[in-house]
């Protein structure tokens, strides 16, 4: 078993059972005491679980996407219509795994784009659409997340480019380093912000600084961030000056200098 998909089994052991010995999860994965300690060493450097003695533990979990999803939707809707006026009939859009994200896809009904992710909740809302072209990348089925990961997702997306990403976070830190809970989900992430010309981050306030501690980006790789009107003011000034234009579903921009600029969707 790659180490990717052991990580992934005992994180997902010790976030249904609470704990667990090196000896249970060296029996359980069918593999060696000593590679456990090395995975947990791995697991730990990451911010994902704590080691205790003989194990570890999880102190922290992202809540499963149907979970996730059902919570402040007024607002998600608000970010997704706001980010849906950026885009341009005939591109070309990359759409990720977050829940945010996949109300965005709820405005693209209709209207002919090509769509390429690997949330499966996208691909459900998009599949009857026959305006929109579709493209779900490969690999590992991750349930609870209700996404496509791994390896064989990273391989697509080096062979496609887009004219947009538009992805979720677990938080925001106060500097704009954008942050997720699970490291297994980062290196698919990343690769989309490679393929994409403009990368925009959709995060309500919550996200602010919210959870996580796997770096996903820093803000000198965002383009824009859209939010709701009381996301963390100071963090949002971070970013407007790093570069990243600010904008808020109450319908004002911050310009790359921080400062307010008209509004109306954002252009390239």
């Amino acid at each position: 078993m790659l180490a990717e998909g052991r990580h992934r089994l005992i994180l997902r052991a010790l976030r249904s059972g609470g704990a667990a010995s090196v000896a249970e999860l060296s029996e359980r994965l069918d593999v060696s005491p000593a590679t456990i300690r090395r995975d947990l060493l791995k697991l730990e450097a990451d911010g994902l679980l704590t080691r205790v003695h003989g194990g570890a533990v999880v102190e922290e979990e992202q809540p499963p996407f149907d979970e996730a999803a059902g919570v402040r939707v007024s607002a998600k809707d608000a970010i997704a219509e706001r980010a849906a006026m950026m885009i341009e009939d005939g591109q070309s859009v990359i759409l990720d795994s977050g829940t945010t994200v996949h109300r965005l896809a709820r405005q693209l009904r209709g209207r002919r784009l090509t769509v390429i992710t690997n949330n499966l909740a996208v691909y459900d809302e998009l599949i009857e659409d026959e305006h929109v072209e579709l493209m779900l990348l490969g690999g590992m089925v991750i349930r609870e997340s209700r996404m496509l990961d791994g390896f064989m997702a990273e391989e697509n997306l080096r062979q496609v480019h887009a004219d947009w990403l538009f992805m979720g976070a677990c938080g925001v830190r106060p500097g704009g380093q954008v942050m997720d809970t699970t490291v297994a989900e980062v290196p698919a992430r990343r690769a989309m912000i490679a393929a994409g010309d403009k990368v925009v981050l959709l995060a309500d306030r919550t996200k602010f600084p919210g959870a996580g501690m796997v770096k996903i980006c820093g803000p000198e790789e965002l383009d824009v961030l859209v939010t709701d009107a009381s996301a963390d003011e100071a963090t949002c000034v971070a970013l407007g000056e790093a570069g990243v234009q600010v904008v808020s579903t109450a319908g004002a921009a911050r310009d790359r200098s921080g400062g307010q600029v008209r509004n109306g969707p954002v252009t390239s």
